[in-house]
């Protein structure tokens, strides 16, 4: 049984998704606002607490493939994540192209939120999302 953390890294906040124990549905779990709340020992009691076996990790690419300027600042926050959770934690890396247009889409056509609303927890479905497209993956 491997429960698997998605996670959706931003400049502000981080999108925060949880699998089930058997690695085949994502669920929507919180948003880490970095400006409020340590992201780094957050996510280490998040894997602690639930039991985390990896960590599926957006990364964000252009629309030809190549890496994004976001790409470096998700690299410097995971080896600095490592750190304290360590250096042998498993991380998958998911190519995150459109989950945010996606949760936005879904968001504003199947939920009764206001723009303010939305942008809250936008990045929370991103990494619903981004962990989903990696369990069925691994699916196939």
């Amino acid at each position: 049984m491997n429960i698997y953390l998605g996670l959706d890294i931003g400049d502000v906040r981080i999108g925060v998704a949880k699998s089930d124990s058997i690695g085949m549905f994502a669920s929507a779990y919180e948003v880490i606002n970095r400006n409020q709340t340590d992201p780094f020992v957050r996510i280490k009691e998040i894997i602690n607490e639930e039991k985390i076996a990896a960590l599926v990790v957006g990364q964000p690419k252009t629309k030809d493939g190549q890496n994004a300027i976001q790409v470096e600042k998700v690299e410097k926050f995971i080896s600095e994540l490592k750190n304290l959770i360590g250096e042998d934690f498993k991380i998958y890396y998911v190519d995150e192209r459109y989950t945010t247009k996606e949760a936005e889409y879904y968001l504003k056509n199947f939920s009764k939120k206001n723009g303010k609303e939305r942008r809250k927890v936008v990045d929370m479905i991103a990494a619903t999302i981004i962990l989903q497209n990696f369990l069925d993956s691994k699916k196939r």
